[in-house]
């Protein structure tokens, strides 16, 4: 199974669970089966045209998915997939 590491503003679609347990061979099948298993959690990470959104990064074991396949990122047991929405503000 894959952990999705869920960031705090999306827990609420997670029922407050912080980490999620997924099979999936793909990341897409991973958003895939989250979004089965907890309506909502597909729309807070993709886009219209099914992509990630441009204010969300996801990690494959630390790894930017933007730098290897997308959504079509290979994943494996005990990957961790960490779903990150980008920081903004300051003065």
């Amino acid at each position: 199974m894959v952990t999705i590491l869920v960031p705090t503003p999306m827990r609420k679609v997670t029922g407050g669970q912080g980490k999620i347990q997924i099979n999936a061979q793909t990341l897409q099948e991973a958003f895939d089966h989250a979004d089965a298993a907890y309506p909502g959690f597909r729309e807070r990470v993709l886009d219209e045209q099914g992509e990630i959104k441009r204010f969300i990064n996801v990690f494959v074991n630390g790894v930017d998915v933007r730098t290897l396949q997308g959504r079509a990122t290979p994943v494996h047991d005990n990957d961790q997939v960490a779903v990150i929405p980008a920081m903004a503000g300051g003065a």
